[in-house]
This record gives structure tokens, sequence and C-alpha cells, in this order.
């Protein structure tokens, strides 16, 4: 847990400015998936994040994630959010 909270500040030392926004959050038995815009700097176009996490007694025992830059341009007419 600590190499997490130091791994996590230094992070937020070299982008003060990020902003993560949850978009969707799903939760079934032990199973939670967080769907999430993260920004490190304003005017980027950022990252759409899955976060996928075991829960046992409260605390996050597994977790998963995917990443993807959000496209200047949607293959679709889906965007991330």
């Amino acid at each position: 847990m600590a190499g997490a909270k130091a791994g996590l500040g230094a992070y937020l030392e070299q982008f003060p400015q990020l902003t993560v926004e949850p978009k969707q959050v799903i939760a079934e038995g032990d199973l939670v998936a967080v769907h999430s815009h993260h920004v490190d700097t304003p005017g980027e176009r950022g990252r759409a994040v899955l976060d996928l996490f075991r829960v046992r007694d409260g605390k996050i025992v597994e977790h998963w994630d995917a990443v993807q830059d959000v496209p200047e341009v949607s293959a679709n007419d889906n965007t991330m959010f």
C-alpha cells in the first residue's frame, strides 16, 4: 500500500491539475467497474479509463484497468463519453 501511495503522490506532483471525472459506476457482488475520464492538464482530450475492482471486507483485493487515449475524431456516433 505504501508503494501505491508513493506512486500516486509522485504522479499528482507531476500533474497537479489532474482531473478524474467518473462517468459510470457499476457493481455486482464483489466486483465494481468504474468508467472515467482522466485529463492530466486542462485542454487535453485525456484518456478513457475502465477500472475493475474486486472488494472484500471493504477493501480492494484485486484491481485491473484498461486505458485508451480519447481520439480526436470518433469512428462512429458513439463517443467514449
